[in-house]
């Protein structure tokens, strides 16, 4: 008989691996190593296993990436992105607060969002943060049109990161970096004629991209205190189209794709999933079909892949099959803020996000 169990053992085993050493088909990717740190921490901590996870250590290690100022931060100091690096990959030496920049070296928002992710997820208090700096760059990082790029060197702009920016407004509690009018306006002009969101105006709708502009819209309506109550989600975008188009991205087989006429993916279980639990229809979609698709894809060493018929995890599917897990309710994983992508209890401590904020529902 065909095992249709869901293998927390293995998984445990597969991430607190993946934090002690990553496999040799990382080494391209050295410069997201923060994130993949926080793919593992993030699940580890939806498993409710962070038990193995050397607390101090790991946050004396993401401190050491922060990018610190070396004056007095202010608008005029335009030469690098404060917040945190990827990994010590650029030579620097290790620090605990963090070290100044170097030549092409800076934050970049991705790696502030996954830092800030792991630092809450481990209970640090964030009082090592340089907000300032990070605030400061977040507001340098916004485009004309609304959107952000990742850091003054690099020129690509798109839904990303301005989910990005957000969501570190809202770690921080404040958002004097964002301009919500503009952010809200570029979410808004990138809903395609079909209903989903693009990464920007004009592009295709894509699962991803269509997480990130809920995501980003549902944070700015309800936890920034300034936001006017009546500009909701029904209020911005076309919700119909959007919730259909959700709907129709879970394919035959059960899992969800990303566009149409492409095959069902892990993470989408996440971005299409976490998309309907906003829209508050995702009791809507085939539960039983989505788990039988993840559990497919469930590697027999931890972990998930891409699609079922591939042999090896990795760790981006892996998380997200993990949260896709968390979203059907699988007994004995903690519960998603899935608008932050981190666990419930993790933003109930953060400051801008917690029970103290209005109540009311993105659709009120």
């Amino acid at each position: 008989m065909e095992d249709d169990s869901f293998r927390r053992d293995l998984h445990e085993q597969y991430f607190n691996w993946m934090l002690l050493e990553l496999p040799g088909a990382y080494e391209s990717e050295e410069v997201n190593r923060l994130t993949f740190a926080y793919f593992a921490i993030s699940a580890l901590d939806i498993l409710d296993s962070l038990d193995h996870v050397s607390v101090e250590d790991t946050i004396a290690w993401v401190y050491g990436l922060q990018v610190l100022p070396q004056t007095e931060v202010g608008e005029g100091n335009n030469e690098t992105t404060y917040g945190f690096r990827g990994s010590p990959s650029v030579g620097i030496s290790f620090q605990g607060h963090g070290a100044h920049p170097t030549a092409h070296d800076g934050g970049h928002l991705a790696m502030t969002y996954s830092a800030l992710a792991v630092l809450a997820i481990l209970g640090d208090d964030y009082s090592r943060v340089s907000r300032d700096a990070i605030v400061s760059s977040i507001r340098k990082l916004q485009q004309s049109d609304g959107s952000f790029s990742p850091s003054l060197i690099d020129k690509q702009s798109d839904m990303r990161f301005l989910f990005c920016a957000v969501a570190i407004s809202v770690m921080l509690d404040d958002w004097n970096g964002v301009d919500r009018n503009k952010a809200v306006n570029f979410i808004v002009r990138s809903q395609s004629f079909d209903g989903g969101f693009g990464l920007s105006p004009g592009l295709e709708a894509h699962g991803g991209a269509t997480y990130c502009a809920l995501a980003a819209l549902r944070l700015i309506t309800l936890y920034d205190s300034s936001w006017p109550s009546s500009a909701t989600l029904a209020s911005l975008i076309d919700v119909d189209r959007a919730m259909k188009w959700c709907m129709n991205r879970q394919a035959e087989g059960g899992g969800f794709q990303g566009r149409p006429n492409k095959p069902a993916d892990t993470c989408y279980a996440f971005w299409l999933g976490g998309s309907l639990r906003m829209f508050e229809i995702d009791h809507l979609c085939n539960h039983e079909q989505l788990r039988k698709f993840l559990i497919s894809a469930q590697r027999k060493w931890g972990g998930f892949s891409k699609f079922p018929q591939e042999d090896l995890p990795d760790l981006l599917h892996s998380y997200y099959g993990i949260c896709g897990f968390s979203l059907l309710g699988e007994p004995g994983l903690k519960p998603l803020a899935f608008e932050l992508g981190i666990t419930q209890r993790t933003a109930n401590r953060l400051p801008g996000f917690g029970p103290k904020r209005t109540q009311k529902t993105a659709f009120d």
